[in-house]
């Protein structure tokens, strides 16, 4: 085989394999880049629905953004607050109220299967293994409470969580991105400047 049959060869497999790789090219990240991460939860919790549709304010389910450096998960006795009574969603217990009209009986209390996983985990006393989205490296400090009371919104780091109907890392987190946050002095509702010293964020 002569040199330029094996130059012409050997470009086609470089071409070829440029085209094997490129789907995985396109998706690949930097290490500690989880943008787009949203894995399946233990329940099916949907933030479209509730921070959404029913304008629950994220600080009823996620006070420690307001109070400490975590935002932290809600106890399942906070999802109990509503879930006494909400059981199911509206449409089937209606549908449920009339048939056993039609039938002249008591209607069955409806219990949705996703909201079984929670009653089962409240009368067990077993916490919910909730599955985080949202995590720094260790040598990057975030204190919510600072965020929270400079009038950073929750949607500025987390993206439009009340459209998500499964949790997901909206922006990559990295630390280019927070840095250029910190360097816009007139965000809307940000009321104090933000730190540009490195011991602000890395100890």
């Amino acid at each position: 085989m002569d040199r330029r049959t094996r130059i012409t060869l050997l470009a086609i497999a470089l071409v070829l394999s440029a085209v094997a790789l490129a789907p995985r090219l396109a998706a690949a990240r930097l290490p500690g880049n989880h943008q787009g991460y949203a894995p399946e939860q233990p329940i099916a919790f949907s933030h479209r629905q509730h921070a959404g549709e029913l304008e629950i304010q994220c600080l009823y389910c996620h006070p420690g953004a307001e109070k400490s450096r975590h935002a932290g998960i809600p106890a399942a006795q906070v999802c109990m607050n509503c879930h006494t009574v909400v059981k199911a969603p509206f449409a089937l217990v209606r549908e449920e109220d009339k048939r056993a009209e039609e039938e002249g009986r008591k209607p069955l209390e409806i219990v949705s299967a996703e909201l079984k996983k929670l009653f089962d985990a409240v009368d067990a006393g077993t916490p919910i293994a909730w599955v985080q989205v949202h995590r720094l490296p260790d040598f990057a400090f975030l204190d919510h409470r600072v965020h929270v009371a400079a009038g950073v919104t929750c949607q500025r780091c987390h993206g439009p969580v009340e459209t998500m109907e499964r949790v997901r890392q909206d922006a990559d987190l990295t630390m280019g991105w927070c840095v250029d946050c910190h360097r816009q002095p007139n965000l809307p509702g940000r009321t104090a400047p933000a730190s540009l010293d490195c011991a602000a964020c890395h100890y």
